[in-house]
């Protein structure tokens, strides 16, 4: 019984530095008081979600503030039809005020949030980050900056659809991908590509035969090869 109870409080113990560690790499928490801080050990937490779940929908109650340990989400509008605009993608070590629209009432939209793949997120409960925003002029005002970004990138993205062509825009992202992930080879489907550049899968479909017809890029099963780099920043 008691090597239990050790191993317990060891564990316990580990997954406390884990947290510490974690909500260090928050750009304001050098601000904050000591209480603020406790605060912050004691609300936030860390939850996992696998490839394709749901993390923030207009249906689910105000999230609060997240930053994402590992894994992507991708962040969407969702029409009555049923059509999705992708808005932007974060990655590991990147923040969202999106889900606590509660807390900054100048967000009067709704966002549909998901996985990309399986993801870790540490999240900030909203009544507790609405504390912190009405303490702490630091706190606020990091808040708002963001805001601000991620409006921003919902302008880009307005700015994508709108106007550019089908080609510019998919070869603007296979590039963008290549840059990201330090390979010239995407391993993604041309369902997940469409999703990503908000259009149909069947016209991703032929723009890549397209691309592939002109030598810019090589097509296999679930990936895409560039082959042409020059070329695809051109249609840029």
């Amino acid at each position: 019984m008691f090597t239990v109870i050790t191993m317990t409080t060891a564990a316990a113990s580990i997954a406390a530095i884990d947290m510490e560690r974690t909500l260090t790499q928050l750009p304001f928490w050098s601000s904050l008081t000591e209480h603020e801080m406790e605060t912050l050990r004691r609300s936030a937490f860390v939850r996992h979600y696998e490839k394709g779940a749901f993390v923030h929908s207009s249906d689910n109650e105000c999230l609060g503030m997240l930053f994402v340990l590992s894994g992507e989400i991708r962040t969407y509008l969702l029409s009555e039809e049923g059509r999705e605009v992708t808005l932007f993608r974060l990655y590991p070590g990147e923040l969202c005020v999106l889900s606590a629209s509660c807390v900054i009432s100048q967000i009067t939209f709704d966002t549909q949030m998901t996985a990309g793949m399986d993801t870790e997120v540490l999240i900030i409960p909203a009544n507790v980050i609405a504390v912190l925003k009405e303490q702490n002029l630091h706190v606020r005002c990091f808040l708002y900056e963001l805001a601000t970004k991620r409006f921003s990138d919902v302008m880009w993205a307005m700015q994508q659809i709108m106007f550019k062509g089908l080609d510019r825009r998919l070869a603007d992202f296979l590039l963008a991908e290549a840059e990201r992930t330090g390979s010239d080879t995407i391993r993604m489907t041309h369902e997940q590509i469409a999703q990503h550049i908000s259009s149909a899968r069947e016209a991703v479909a032929r723009m890549l035969k397209s691309f592939s017809e002109d030598g810019l890029v090589e097509l296999r099963r679930g990936a895409i090869t560039l082959r042409d780099i020059d070329g695809l920043n051109h249609l840029k």
